[in-house]
């Protein structure tokens, strides 16, 4: 089997991910994936595209993530993985698609406007 590139994204975050055949291995920036995402909750994230789809432990995974915090990268692992699975079998696709693991979240951090102190909160208005 050829080597699956693909790429997830949330908020400022960016995962790259390469997907082959293999033990199971995940890697993070060339780290286990337990010590880059240490809670559980950030672990189950990385892990649920493979439990939906009963593929856990029969690919090896090269993930490179770049910018924002754990959770926006943890969401982009996973839509990364979402879509080489995808990718891979056009069938895991039925398993994936409800859950809503193929869609890009678009919510951006909205930016602030001059003459405001945040991106909605004014300065406090004085009538005299």
């Amino acid at each position: 089997m050829e080597v699956i590139h693909t790429i997830g994204r949330r908020k400022t975050s960016v995962a790259r991910l390469y997907f082959s055949e293999g033990k199971g291995n995940i890697t993070v920036n060339k780290k286990d994936y337990k010590t880059h995402f240490p809670t559980s909750m950030l672990q189950y994230k990385i892990e649920q595209p493979m439990l939906l789809t009963g593929t856990e432990g029969a690919f090896d995974l090269k993930i490179t993530v770049k910018g924002g915090g754990i959770t926006g990268q943890a969401e982009a692992v996973r839509l990364a993985i979402s879509r080489a699975l995808c990718q891979h079998n056009e069938e895991h696709r039925g398993a994936l698609k409800p859950e809503g693991l193929l869609t890009r979240d678009p919510r951006m951090v909205e930016r602030k406007k001059f003459g405001q102190k945040k991106a909605r909160k004014k300065f406090q208005f004085s009538k005299r």
